[in-house]
């Protein structure tokens, strides 16, 4: 009953949102992160109709996406992820949110149609996750602003990969909606070498206002639905 319950309230946040932003015609896609809760909670979600659910370990995400193989749901990776573990997210991910660097863009390139010709998955859906820290040593991590052009094109550039779109995260402490606002800049000038790259992935629980109304086209909320994080196992 509590998430059923947190479930309707946020989705009706995002309601609220979009429609105070005009975009009742463009709505956000709501993708639920599971990280660091039971399976069960994954598959009581599915019964209340999430179709997109998020995982930030790879460890924890193969193992939830084996045992709930039969619910179909479709499985964003969003934390920073290891080149060497690419071979493994590619066997259970819809699209990966952190493309941060140009060697992780190389393993997912060569991991992807490796695992396409064993099981016949679709290509992979990337999104470049961008800095919008000042401060270059920020823990936020991402590829900075000059560096999305090259990786983009990497991304697109390669057989079995998608280009999305972006990825941020509003730095701690910032204002979300100059954040999500130069990310929507960073954005515009993407898309006029990849007119197709339009997804802005962004918005958590403490923003998600801001990111609907900077363009988000995926939000990312977990500890709203959820609550509070198990203790780490």
């Amino acid at each position: 009953m509590d998430i059923r319950e947190r479930l309707a309230a946020v989705r009706r946040r995002i309601e609220a949102a979009t429609e105070a932003a005009g975009r009742q015609a463009n709505p956000p896609e709501l993708i639920v992160v599971t990280k660091f809760h039971p399976a069960d909670d994954v598959r009581r979600l599915a019964a209340l109709g999430v179709t997109d659910v998020a995982e930030n370990r790879d460890q924890e995400a193969s193992e939830k996406a084996a045992t709930l193989k039969e619910l179909r749901l479709r499985w964003h990776f969003v934390g920073q992820l290891q080149s060497n573990k690419a071979k493994s997210v590619v066997r259970y991910a819809h699209a990966v949110h952190s493309v941060d660097r140009p060697q992780l863009a190389a393993a997912l390139a060569k991991a992807v149609p490796a695992e396409q010709e064993k099981t016949g998955r679709g290509p992979l859906e990337c999104f470049i996750q961008v800095s919008l820290d000042e401060d270059a040593g920020s823990h936020r991590g991402g590829a900075a602003r000059l560096e999305v052009p090259a990786l983009a094109d990497q991304v697109a550039g390669s057989p079995g990969l998608v280009l999305a779109g972006l990825m941020a995260v509003a730095p701690l402490g910032s204002d979300p909606d100059a954040a999500f606002g130069k990310l929507a800049e960073i954005s515009a000038r993407l898309l006029t070498d990849h007119p197709a790259a339009s997804g802005i992935s962004a918005g958590m629980s403490q923003d998600l206002e801001a990111a609907v109304r900077a363009g988000a086209t995926h939000l990312r909320i977990g500890s709203d639905i959820l609550g509070s994080r198990p203790a780490l196992r």
